[in-house]
């Protein structure tokens, strides 16, 4: 499990999806579609119409990846900071009921309110 408190999922920037479906294909099931991905560094995050997958890219090379599946059907909470004019940055907080909170940081070209519109549909 990814520790979200020291992780490295910070200033996370849109990305094509399609550049990480490789990676994630295998994971999704029936009827799952992804909505959207996000990169940091290494790391990533994939949001589907079902959970948030965060991907940790591990090791010297970045073959080895820890997958976490966060369902939106245990978010029991979660906040949205938009970007300001001199604070560019957006972030997402997500209150899960037996993790607690996941944060995540993107950059103020992310559209934070189509995210937090995205998991209010599947949550509420």
């Amino acid at each position: 499990m990814i520790d979200f408190k020291n992780s490295d999922y910070v200033k996370l920037k849109q990305i094509d999806p399609s550049s990480v479906l490789k990676d994630v294909q295998p994971l999704l099931i029936e009827q799952e579609q992804i909505i959207g991905a996000y990169k940091a560094i290494r790391d990533y995050c994939i949001f589907t119409n079902k959970r948030l997958i965060a991907v940790n890219v591990q090791g010297v090379t970045g073959k080895k990846k820890d997958f976490s599946s966060l369902p939106y059907s245990k978010v029991v909470a979660y906040s949205v900071e938009t970007a300001g004019v001199f604070d560019l940055d957006s972030e997402l907080e997500l209150y899960f009921s037996s993790l607690g909170k996941v944060k995540f940081e993107f950059t103020g070209s992310s559209n934070i309110i189509q995210i937090g519109q995205t998991i209010s549909r599947y949550i509420l």
